[in-house]
């Protein structure tokens, strides 16, 4: 008989742990606390610049922008201009949006046009320059001859541009630009940009919000205010109707799948571990005294994670919920152990029981402590959360039954026998000799098939019809198959406009026929700033070469006057300045769609280049040039950290291996840990003899599966020796942690289903090695 003092102070205890966690957790902002932004989980950049391009692209300015179609069916093949300028001044009022304008208001691009324009001797002059100085040293002429042999390549150039129809447009330019440097530049710019909008009787209307479209305030109050403005518009064209997309409508979508798959697994995972465990004792009402011990599990995990992280992404819980079938281990064995006679106290069994529980629940939580050193955020705070819960369990669990009088949970008898295992017969023992020689085949051949892949919407819940809008409203603004988006980045604007160079140079050499556009293109590279000083001083002769050269082409030379006047005021006070002045008065005057086409933010500073021609081999590591459609899935990134959870996980299981052997006689620890190890190269096997793609989460789900494995080893140990069937515990244990896990595999989000099915797997893999292990065993 337990003293009451004892009981008291379990008690206490208990409640004072529970009222810790639970006061904590109620003075937090669970809003604040806890992230559904998908960027929460991959690392803030660091040695990847892509992961620093996705967090700018999908937190900054182009993750703001908002895409609207509006057609009327009462008028096909008419846009309703007068209704799109509606709803986008609608729009602009609302305090919600930084800017709205339809896309037949080109006022945004003729501003630019002027400012590059006036200022083309600074921004296009350097690369025009280099450019020419590049084609006559390839050409092996004289140093000297440099000056004659530009002019006459101008006074050509602009002949043969001239006698293009197209150059009627640019007649009142030409005067004062007849090298061509504007012209050149805004031709190349609308070939591409000209058959981009693709919407057929209906008008566009981009917009910019201006709260973060994964904030709460960047999604139902914007939701509204396109809502307010629809409703304002259709007063002018009742049938109007409306398609748009945006980052704010996958965020807001997947927030709410999220947060009810949360709910829908918790509830899910009690019920399986319930329904398990009610197969397996006789008096299944017993089974509420389980339910402390969870919670505490659950308050202990909960509370030390949203201590130690500042912020905590809500898949951290999704996965969590599997501490429903973990912690449930240690209160089987305590709770499912008889008492030796009716002389023992609580204390005296659990003396017994102390030392597998402590070297599975430590050795345990050695593994997963290891996760905390991962450079995902997410596997960080997965290691935390369950190490925590873990120790919460045991903890709980011995002092929740400290309180109790003489706590044991009867096992369930069938056809007058307990539940065990029938021994091993002769025919058994072949059969199951067959099958572990089968097995061993697959868990050393199967793992060899095995393919990797991993793509970071696969942490998201799908959705297909908003991907479906998406991809229509997307192609109406331009998007297709036919053509390609790169971002070219660098540590700085000068590294990365020296890259986008290379990589046009790249784009013209592999594929000449396809037409490229960037608007990094209208500034130099730092050479050409840096150099453009020194090349005006050699160009001394060159305003009386020039007008030689237009007079030879049929020009006259008079007629130019406004471009040799601002020519001799360049040559005799050169632009200089820091190179990044340059970007700086340039982005003061974009602004609409053309200012999300390059970010001078730091530190990963990027370009964005449109490229005639469908998306093929990529570029070239040495242009710091990606695909648009590669940072959608960041699946070579993700592989660098596939092999880091990797090395963490063995890690881990080398220093749960070592502390078994330190506690445990050789052949014991040796069992202890081949079960596990077995158990995961098999399902891996077998999962690559099925032809199974796998990711991040198989392994993870795999380190999982073998820590709770050995967990099955350490109990089932004392009994293995002696050849006695399998603790209740044990099989009920494993089942309701596969029940748990297994529940996971019903998720929609595909990362979460990989780990859940991966885990369920491989511990009923290593409940059958235990059960089978006396029919192969040799007598």
């Amino acid at each position: 008989m337990e003293s009451r003092r004892h009981k008291s102070a379990a008690r206490l205890a208990l409640a004072a742990f529970a009222a810790l966690c639970l006061g904590w957790l109620l003075h937090l902002d669970l809003a604040r606390k806890i992230s559904t932004d998908v960027l929460d989980l991959i690392p803030p950049g660091g040695s990847a610049p892509e992961l620093g391009l996705v967090r700018d692209l999908a937190g900054n300015a182009q993750g703001r922008v908002m895409l609207f179609s509006l057609g009327d069916p009462g008028a096909p093949g008419t846009p309703p201009r007068d209704a799109a300028r509606r709803f986008a001044a609608a729009l602009a009022r609302s305090p919600l949006f930084a800017e709205a304008a339809p896309l037949d208001d080109t006022s945004a691009q003729a501003r630019m046009g002027r400012e590059i324009f006036e200022d083309r001797f600074r921004l296009l002059l350097p690369s025009w320059l280099g450019r020419r100085e590049h084609e006559f040293t390839a050409a092996g002429l004289p140093g000297a001859r440099f000056s004659p042999w530009l002019a006459e390549r101008a006074a050509a150039d602009l002949e043969a541009f001239l006698a293009r129809p197209e150059a009627a447009a640019m007649q009142e330019i030409v005067p004062r630009d007849p090298l061509l440097l504007a012209p050149g530049l805004l031709e190349e710019a609308q070939a591409i940009e000209a058959p981009s909008m693709k919407a057929v009787g209906r008008s566009l209307v981009w917009a910019r919000i201006a709260p973060s479209p994964l904030s709460d305030a960047g999604q139902r109050p914007v939701f509204d205010a396109v809502d307010s403005a629809f409703s304002e518009a259709r007063a002018q064209a009742p049938g109007l109707d409306l398609r748009w997309t945006g980052i704010n409508r996958f965020a807001a979508a997947s927030r709410a799948r999220i947060e009810g798959e949360v709910k829908a697994l918790n509830l899910l995972s009690l019920a399986a571990v319930a329904a398990v465990a009610a197969i397996f004792v006789r008096r299944a009402w017993k089974l509420l005294h389980l339910a402390p011990v969870v919670l505490c599990s659950l308050l202990g995990a909960w509370t030390a994670s949203t201590i130690v992280f500042p912020r905590l992404h809500i898949l951290v819980f999704v996965v969590g919920s599997l501490l429903t079938g973990v912690a449930v281990d240690y209160a089987f064995y305590i709770y499912m152990q008889p008492f030796l006679g009716s002389g023992e106290t609580y204390a005296a069994k659990l003396g017994r029981l102390i030392k597998p529980l402590l070297a599975s629940c430590l050795t345990t939580v050695i593994g997963f402590s290891l996760l905390l050193w991962s450079d995902l955020p997410l596997i960080r705070q997965v290691g935390l959360f369950v190490s925590a819960g873990l120790l919460a369990a045991l903890g709980s669990a011995i002092l929740y039954f400290a309180q109790l009088e003489r706590p044991f949970l009867e096992a369930r008898t069938f056809a007058g026998r307990h539940v065990g295992r029938p021994p091993p017969g002769a025919r058994g023992r072949r059969w199951a000799r067959a099958a572990a020689g089968a097995a061993l085949a697959i868990a050393l051949i199967g793992p060899l098939r095995l393919q990797w892949r991993d793509d970071v919407r696969e942490l998201d819940i799908p959705a297909a019809a908003l991907q479906a809008n998406d991809t229509e409203v997307r192609a109406a603004f331009g998007d297709s198959p036919d053509r390609s988006v790169f971002l070219t980045y660098g540590s700085s604007l000068a590294d990365a406009r020296r890259h986008l160079a290379d990589f046009l140079e790249w784009t013209a050499r592999t594929a000449p026929a396809a037409r490229s556009a960037s608007l990094g293109a209208i500034f130099p590279t730092e050479a050409d700033w840096d150099a453009l000083p020194g090349r005006l001083r050699d160009l001394a002769g060159f305003s009386a070469e020039f007008r030689e050269a237009l007079l030879r082409h049929g020009f006259l030379p008079d007629s130019f006057l406004p471009f040799f006047a601002e020519w001799d005021s360049v040559r005799s006070n050169p632009p200089s300045g820091p190179y990044s002045a340059l970007y700086a008065s340039v982005g003061a005057a974009l602004s609409g769609p053309i200012a999300q086409l390059y970010s001078s933010r730091a530190p990963t500073p990027w370009f964005l280049t449109i490229v005639e021609r469908p998306a093929g081999a990529p570029p070239p590591a040495g242009l710091n040039t990606l695909n648009a459609d590669r940072l959608q899935s960041l699946d070579g990134l993700f592989a660098r950290y596939r092999w880091s959870a990797l090395r963490l996980s063995l890690i881990g299981l080398a220093l749960i291996i070592g502390s078994v052997f330190a506690i445990y006689p050789l052949g014991r620890g040796l069992r202890i840990a081949l079960i596990p190890a077995g158990s995961c190269f098999f399902v891996f096997g077998l999962l690559g003899v099925m032809g199974q793609t796998l990711n991040l989460f198989n392994l993870l789900g795999a380190f999982l599966g073998v820590c709770l494995s050995h967990n099955y080893s350490i109990f089932s140990s004392e009994t293995a020796q002696t050849g006695a069937p399998v603790p209740v515990p044990v099989r009920l244990s494993a089942l309701c942690a596969a029940a748990s896990f297994g529940v996971l595999g019903f998720s929609h989000i595909p990362v979460v289903h990989a780990l859940g099915m991966t885990v369920a797997l491989i511990v009923l893999t290593a409940l059958a090695c235990i059960e089978l292990e006396p029919f192969v065993r040799r007598r």
